[in-house]
């Protein structure tokens, strides 16, 4: 993401979501494809999640993707950019502290249940200051329940810092599937092979062809949720062989492609 603020026309629009008096507020809004909202910040902890789309996701420390079926904890204050993959029917929620509590400590892909999708939509449908002695405080209570039971999913891809990085993750972005390996990635970086390695193990905890994977992995899954065939998909990110595809997909995700892949005619709010 750019270094770009969220605008002021969208604080306006954020701040009574960021202000409300109850525990827990739904924002909605639909955006367009490759719409991105530049760093940002709120003062309350949100769960970013998109009943249609795929959101990406950075923060000082990762980068996230975000399908249906998963969101995004951001904890309060965590800088932070979306860019919208495709058309995106965003609906999130903002906690104030107190409700906050149920929710990781750092900004963390959770699993979304068919249970939690449902109670999100409806917490959305309230007004911003709804009624505290209606119904809608026992929906509330339930979505806290179940941000705390919530799996995660292995959908981060750790940042780089150092320049040297940089030049590989974004080539390697823009091209999952490039096959060169770490030695001809340093000619481009201008650095040697054994500090690429080092710098990849430093400041990603991963080495070079673990990250490589798991950003393969993760955009695999954003291609599959977008509704590609997985053949094409095992191709864009670098598989020769649909089998093996399948079975780095099943191994990180512990599901097929064909499962991850969403179902015709489903419905989205």
């Amino acid at each position: 993401m750019s270094g770009q603020n969220l605008s002021r026309i969208g604080q306006n629009r954020l701040r009574p979501f960021e202000r409300a008096p109850r525990p827990m507020v739904g924002y909605a809004c639909d955006y367009a494809p490759g719409h991105e909202t530049g760093q940002h910040r709120h003062p309350r902890a949100q769960l970013l999640f998109a009943s249609a789309g795929v959101m990406r996701i950075t923060t000082e420390a990762a980068l996230f993707t975000v399908p249906p079926g998963t969101g995004l904890w951001v904890p309060a204050d965590t800088r932070h950019g979306v860019r919208m993959d495709g058309l995106v029917r965003m609906r999130a929620l903002f906690l104030r502290a107190d409700a906050a509590a149920s929710g990781p400590s750092l900004a963390t892909v959770i699993a979304v249940s068919p249970l939690l999708r449902e109670l999100i939509l409806t917490v959305c449908g309230e007004p911003v200051v709804w009624d505290a002695r209606g119904p809608i405080r026992l929906v509330a209570a339930l979505v806290l329940h179940e941000i705390r039971r919530a799996g995660t999913r292995p959908l981060s891809l750790p940042a780089c810092s150092d320049p040297r990085l940089l030049r590989v993750a974004a080539a390697l972005i823009a091209n999952p599937a490039d096959p060169r390996d770490l030695e001809d990635h340093a000619a481009v970086a201008g650095a040697s092979v054994r500090t690429l390695a080092r710098l990849f193990r430093g400041e990603t905890g991963m080495s070079f062809q673990q990250w490589r994977r798991q950003l393969r992995m993760t955009e695999a899954l954003a291609r599959i949720a977008r509704g590609e065939l997985p053949s094409r998909v095992a191709v864009a990110v670098g598989y020769a062989s649909v089998p093996a595809f399948g079975a780095a997909f099943r191994e990180t995700f512990g599901t097929t492609p064909a499962t991850a892949a969403p179902r015709a005619g489903t419905a989205s709010a």
